[in-house]
């Protein structure tokens, strides 16, 4: 067990991940948006606005399913656009972060069934709303590679150095 970490902690995190995401997009330009995910993917996501559009939507999507709703349909969000990306992210994160603070504290180690593309599920909302977070933190990566892999310079995304947790940093001195 992680002393002290909190699902805050990591909502905190995510939350600082995407907002250097959205400053770094919003200075280089729409164009990164269509960076290509390669050729050797699974076919659901062919550039890099498609991943960022499908970290958005897991997030909205898996709220869905927890909270019994109609799954929302987010084909429609323009995966070229950084400003409607990061409008629908803060519609998924509000809807995550209104789940997690509504849902009755004995409900969170209650399975569930849900089904997830072909497959179906039995598990807990505690454990989906972690997979979220995860999810998400896994993407950012395969972001930040993506465009490193295109010659595109990326900023530190880790952990260690955001607010979330305390501490602070800076650049050593030579």
């Amino acid at each position: 067990m992680l002393v002290g970490m909190t699902l805050n902690d990591l909502l905190d995190y995510t939350d600082w991940e995407r907002q250097k995401w959205y400053d770094w997009l919003r200075q280089q330009g729409d164009q990164v948006l269509k960076v290509s995910a390669g050729p050797h993917g699974d076919g659901r996501m062919g550039t890099v606005g498609e991943l960022v559009r499908h970290i958005f939507s897991g997030e909205k999507r898996y709220v869905d399913r927890l909270a019994g709703r109609a799954l929302t349909d987010t084909a429609s969000i323009p995966t070229d656009n950084t400003e409607a990306l990061f409008r629908f992210s803060n519609e998924s994160r509000a809807g995550l972060r209104e789940f997690v603070e509504t849902l009755p504290a004995a409900e969170w180690d209650s399975p569930q069934d849900l089904k997830i593309m072909t497959y179906s599920l039995r598990t807990t909302p505690k454990k989906i709303v972690v997979h979220i977070l995860m999810h998400e933190i896994r993407h950012w990566a395969q972001v930040a590679t993506l465009l490193r892999l295109d010659g595109l310079k990326v900023e530190m995304h880790d952990f260690l150095f955001c607010p979330a947790m305390g501490g602070e940093f800076s650049r050593a001195a030579d």
